[in-house]
């Protein structure tokens, strides 16, 4: 059984290291893998603000270039600087990119490691579009 409380205390600790100078949101993504590794990621913002990087992108690309490619769960946590909001959803980007790598019963923990909710790719994402479509 997964751990979600566990990586939701570990998206929130890559929340903290946010570059957000700019929305002051602070967004921590934890991908836990198949084989039990957890890779963090946090938004990282730039003043042309289409080079922004969503926390959830980063931790993706970052099992990626590692060669991971199963993945169990993704934990997000976020919300203006000194607080946590109730519930961040990922953007759509985001969840075109999670289409890209899990299947549609992925599960994404939104909320915070104290008052969490499991939803699954499906759920957030209907319809989607991924590489069996083509």
């Amino acid at each position: 059984m997964t751990d979600f409380r566990f990586l939701m205390a570990q998206a929130q600790t890559a929340r903290e290291k946010s570059y957000s100078p700019y929305s002051r949101f602070r967004v921590g993504a934890a991908l836990l893998t198949k084989s039990g590794k957890i890779y963090l990621g946090c938004n990282i913002e730039n003043a042309a603000y289409s080079a922004t990087v969503c926390a959830e992108r980063t931790a993706i690309f970052k099992a990626v270039s590692e060669g991971e490619r199963d993945f169990e769960a993704l934990a997000i946590v976020g919300g203006r600087e000194g607080e946590t909001a109730e519930f961040c959803a990922p953007c759509g980007v985001c969840r075109q990119v999670i289409a890209e790598f899990c299947p549609k019963d992925f599960k994404i923990i939104l909320g915070n490691e104290n008052k969490f909710e499991v939803y699954t790719l499906d759920r957030l994402l209907p319809l989607t579009f991924t590489k069996q479509d083509l």
